[in-house]
């Protein structure tokens, strides 16, 4: 519900304050009541929906990424006529000449809206395999040349009645023949069963060591309303039930030894450890019982629970993480998801310790992608000579 207030508020003003601008520049000179209203009326009909939506909770929730997409196409190119429009109406002034600003900046906002439907059909589904490698001293010889195949925030609620994007995924992931596959949580939106029809596609997923995961914020199911506590905890244990017969190994606060020959590595997991207003329940000290001396791996939704823990307080030497998607967007290489968390996209390193954060195979809130492309990652480790 918080979620949908601040998106109100965001979108309430972008909005608003295009309009408010194309109206005093364009539109008032023309003394046109048509353009008036042609201005207007889709915008107080976007805002009324908007509303309608705020009011309607969750009844209406699986339509509003649908009435996110068709907002963000109204609303950016507005915003990309302006900031066009600007930078050649300065332009104009330095140059002494006068340039075609309206054809211009129309044909910008145009462009943008295309950008924006493309990212609402393809982009969401262009998975991109990044390869990665690990160096690090204290690996175990017999690990030299490990590969590990993570994935992340799959959010099976997004895809519902869809189920071809993510065969596809699953048949790019076992092409990569990986030692390992770990899930980094965010499995679902909010409940247990949105992933019922996903589990034959899901339980594709093989590696030589098994598959593990563990749970992410979402995986809670505090995003919706239920009836009582007990129905939420009820779809957090059918979730793990669901998980392990697809063949996913929960890591719960809990760790699996990984062995080569005569050579071990620990994997652990804990479940969801973030800042507030994210849950923690994570117990790291439990999670990593008698894996003293080991190269240690961690599998910790939340990149920030690096810094707040696991850094000053263990000696793992690679953390694997996801949630940020790094905002589902990106343009040539920036996200705002810098603003939100210090490591949201790709390696992080401290000395020979790292973090690797997956920026999301799915999507939610708004079903799109753009620059932020999903992810299917491959870290190879490697013995530091």
């Amino acid at each position: 519900m918080l979620v949908l207030i601040r998106t109100c508020v965001l979108f309430t003003l972008l909005f608003l304050l295009p309009d408010w601008y194309i109206y005093k520049v364009y539109v008032a000179p023309l003394k046109n009541r048509f353009a008036n209203r042609l201005l207007w009326w889709p915008t107080i009909g976007l805002l009324i929906t908007l509303y309608i939506f705020i009011a309607a909770h969750d009844a209406l929730l699986d339509y509003f990424g649908t009435y996110i997409i068709l907002a963000l196409c109204v609303a950016v190119p507005k915003v990309i006529f302006i900031l066009v429009s600007l930078l050649l109406k300065g332009f104009q002034k330095l140059l002494h000449r006068k340039l075609p600003v309206v054809t211009l900046s129309g044909l910008s906002g145009l462009a943008a809206c295309a950008y924006i439907l493309f990212g609402a059909t393809v982009g969401k589904e262009l998975y991109q395999v990044r390869e990665v490698d690990f160096v690090s001293p204290d690996l175990p010889e017999a690990f030299d040349g490990y590969r590990i195949l993570q994935l992340s925030d799959i959010h099976a609620g997004s895809w519902k009645g869809n189920p071809e994007p993510l065969q596809k995924a699953m048949s790019i992931c076992l092409e990569q023949h990986p030692d390992l596959a770990v899930f980094t949580g965010d499995l679902v939106n909010s409940r247990a069963d949105e992933i019922n029809e996903f589990m034959p596609v899901l339980q594709q997923l093989k590696a030589r060591d098994g598959v593990f995961s563990i749970l992410g914020n979402h995986d809670y199911g505090t995003y919706v309303g239920w009836e009582s506590e007990a129905q939420r905890f009820a779809s957090i244990d059918s979730l793990i039930h669901r998980q392990n017969r697809m063949g996913w190994k929960m890591l719960n606060n809990a760790h699996q030894i990984i062995h080569r020959g005569n050579d071990s590595i620990a994997l652990i997991g804990v479940e969801n450890s973030g800042n507030p207003p994210f849950p923690d329940f994570a117990n790291l000290q439990e999670a990593s019982k008698e894996t003293e001396g080991m190269f240690k791996i961690l599998l910790s939704h939340d990149p920030t629970h690096w810094r707040r823990e696991v850094l000053p307080e263990s000696d793992i030497q690679l953390m694997l993480a996801g949630h940020t998607h790094d905002m589902q967007i990106s343009f040539f290489g920036f996200s705002i998801s810098k603003f939100f968390y210090p490591e949201h996209n790709g390696m992080y390193l401290e000395g020979k310790r790292g973090l690797y954060v997956n920026i999301g195979l799915g999507h939610v809130l708004f079903p799109m992608r753009l620059g932020a492309w999903p992810e299917i990652t491959v870290i190879t480790l490697k013995k530091e000579h």
